[in-house]
């Protein structure tokens, strides 16, 4: 029987209460079974004597019990002496039950492996894994490295050994090969059921720093077939996208032409390249599926502004969703700005507004009076209700979970038609990162920065020297510039964080008493805050401190000069999303990166790395070195994305490799798509048409 099919319960010893908690963990097959992959080993294949333990240790012991008690020295535990000629030592077990002692009989052979410490009694195991061996029955070494697996609460690592166990001994030749045999023999990779045997049980003397780095040809052959099966289901959410309808949006452009107008720059080539492919995306009458890539400063809010118009032109209303409130809020202004000019009116929706204004923005949007709305998650609540929504804009995409997303969609799901889609990121993706991650998506790169940006110098300095720093900003105050001194967030706490900011400003009060000074904040009324960001803006305040609440959305061409505390504890795309608040103008702009303490090797290199680059590209393929693509792009959280075993950094190699391959099965073998995607998708393919 295919084990695709054949439910866990049908492997011994696997009961209806075992089988409910495997299945709330996604294991409702023995084939989903087989492909629940171990993230990490242990060497219990060699026996060592006791004589030769060390504290600080992971051993596995083989000998006898003498003495099993229950001690009250301190906190009861039971304790179980075991020797095996060359010394003896302790297990201590804080949680046991009577069963367990009696089995624990003296006399009896154990096999138990743990960390060795050093007891009050001499070296001890404290909770080890033990196996209890009765008469003649001599316990041995395990015959391969021993894998630990993903685990939810309620199932045991033990238990998820044997089951997968039961699985390699009785299924694994009931597993189907869908990849052909043409790709099979040019890959050179083991058999899908040898690289299973091999991942699940290596070898004594398989070298586990490769198995921990996913190198090893039989998890290669398993990342290849995981990475196709994940591209497939892209490509296949894709023609799904292109058989849907979608407002077929073809104007003259006169909005968007009425606010290029009134702009006192022009738009780069870049700007102007990815608005025609937007453009020509519109016109046609199924969904656009667009992503937007620019680094920081690069002018993706305007790209946006011009295809909202283009839809706001054609009778249709635009959704614009920001994942924070004051990103969203930041959006609204530009847009009002741009738009309520062109007699187009704009509506925010905020967690903020007060009951009157909600209904009243839920009014403009709900009559089709508000053409475009702008907010966070707000948008997706069930009373907002838009007469025709045409276009929904998504602001770095990868921090809304993917429900949201469908949820916001589907509001313009009327006639049978849906809306466009137009997503935005600031996070710069490598080109076969993006191919291999948003294969569904069209991706345009606004590769070029508005003339007059400067490239930022940025210095990394320890704050025993915050007197150099005062010193600097005092010398770009008095020659007429402004600074940002940002206080980030510490101990992941906003209290703490805003009383670090306040403390800060009155600091730099003292210090720089002739200097105007004003601190902003998240918790500000937002007309507090807009009051004081725009005295920023207008240059009557010359110092600005802020947490990083100014992180997006702030334009003062005449700041010059970022200090940011506590560098080291933010990540290199916040970092750089910060440092982009200066370089505006056509002055030499500077960010000093201040840390406190000595650095981890970690944040070393992420402060080099932002210390040797302006590049956003460079920066996030850096970042994506480190980090890894799940945390980067989000996808840990939201679940789109994830992988078993694939690393779209660490093989990158295979992408090219992985399009043919999609094309050839997509062509000739149609039928092996299907069955590929839910082998490693399992119910996420339900998602497919996000």
């Amino acid at each position: 029987m295919d084990v695709s099919s054949l439910p866990v319960s049908s492997l011994k010893g696997v009961g209806p209460k075992l089988a409910e908690k495997l299945a709330r963990f996604g294991l409702c097959t023995v084939q989903d079974v087989l492909f629940h992959l171990p993230f990490r080993y242990q060497d219990r294949t060699r026996v060592t004597r006791i004589g030769s333990l060390r504290p600080g240790g992971e051993a596995l012991v083989v000998g006898s019990i003498d003495l099993t008690d229950v001690v009250f020295r301190g906190r009861r535990s039971l304790v179980c002496r075991v020797s095996d000629g060359s010394g003896h030592m302790s297990l201590r077990f804080f949680h046991f039950t009577a069963a367990q002692r009696d089995k624990l009989a003296r006399g009896r052979q154990i096999r138990c492996f743990g960390e060795v410490r050093l007891g009050s009694a001499g070296l001890e195991m404290i909770h080890p894994e033990y196996d209890v061996y009765a008469g003649d029955a001599l316990p041995v070494a395990e015959q391969h490295l021993t894998p630990f697996y993903p685990a939810t609460e309620g199932v045991h690592q033990l238990s998820l050994r044997r089951v997968v166990g039961q699985a390699l001994d009785t299924r694994l030749a009931g597993l189907h090969e869908w990849l052909p045999e043409e790709v099979l023999s040019d890959l050179k990779l083991p058999t899908l059921p040898q690289a299973l045997a091999y991942v699940h049980r290596p070898p004594p003397d398989a070298r586990v720093e490769i198995l921990e780095q996913g190198r090893h040809p039989a998890q290669q052959r398993l990342v290849f077939e995981e990475l196709l099966a994940h591209h497939l289901s892209m490509k296949h959410r894709r023609a799904q996208m292109s058989r849907q309808r979608a407002p077929v949006i073809q104007t003259p452009g006169k909005l968007a032409a009425a606010l290029w107008a009134r702009l006192p720059f022009a738009l780069t080539a870049a700007q102007q390249r990815v608005i025609a492919e937007i453009v020509d995306d519109l016109a046609k009458g199924h969904p656009m599926q667009r992503l937007v890539q620019g680094d920081v400063g690069s002018g993706k809010t305007l790209v946006a502004a011009a295809a909202a118009l283009h839809a706001v032109e054609a009778g249709l209303q635009v959704a614009i969703m920001a994942p924070t409130e004051l990103l969203a809020e930041q959006h609204w202004r530009n847009f009002d700005a741009w738009l309520r000019p062109l007699g187009i009116e704009t509506a925010w929706l905020s967690g903020k507004l007060g009951a009157k204004e909600r209904a009243a923005m839920l009014a403009a949007i709900g009559s089709g009076a508000a053409a475009l709305a702008v907010g966070t998650h707000a948008l997706f609540q069930g009373d907002v209700v838009f007469k025709n929504l045409g276009l929904v804009i998504v602001d770095e995409q990868h921090r809304f979970g993917v429900h949201q997303r469908l949820l916001l969609r589907e509001k313009g799901n009327s006639a049978g038609r849906l809306p466009h889609q137009l997503t935005m990121t600031a996070t710069p993706i490598p080109r076969t990162l993006a191919q291999a991650l948003y294969a569904d998506l069209d991706v345009s790169v606004i590769d070029e920065l508005p003339p007059g940006r400067t490239p930022v110098e940025t210095v990394v300095l320890p704050d025993t020297r915050r007197a150099e720093v005062v010193a600097r900003v005092h010398a770009a105050c008095r020659d007429g510039r402004q600074v940002y001194w940002v206080c980030p967030l510490i101990e992941e706490s906003e209290t703490l964080d805003l009383q670090t900011a306040i403390d800060t400003e009155a600091a730099l009060r003292t210090a720089l008493p002739e200097i105007s000074i004003r601190l902003v904040h998240g918790r500000m009324k937002a007309q507090d805050k807009e009051r004081t960001m725009a005295a920023f803006k207008a240059g009557s305040v010359q110092l600005l401190v802020a947490t990083t609440v100014i992180e997006v959305g702030v334009d003062v061409p005449n700041a010059s000069l970022m200090i940011v505390e506590h560098a080291e504890r933010l990540g290199l795309a916040q970092l750089h999303q910060l440092r982009g608040r200066v370089g505006r103008g056509a002055a030499h702009s500077s960010c000093v990166l201040m840390y406190h303490g000595a650095l981890s090797e970690n944040a070393r290199q992420r402060l080099a790395v932002l210390r040797a680059s302006n590049d956003g590209f460079e920066i996030a393929r850096k970042d994506l070195e480190m980090r890894g693509p799940g945390e980067v792009l989000g996808t840990r959280q939201t679940g789109d994305g994830e992988f078993h075993i694939a690393d779209v950094m660490r093989d990158q190699a295979l992408l090219p490799t992985i399009e043919r391959t999609a094309e050839l099965l997509l062509a000739k073998h149609p039928d092996s798509v299907l069955p590929l995607v839910r082998r490693w998708l399992g119910g996420r393919e339900q998602y497919a048409e996000v």
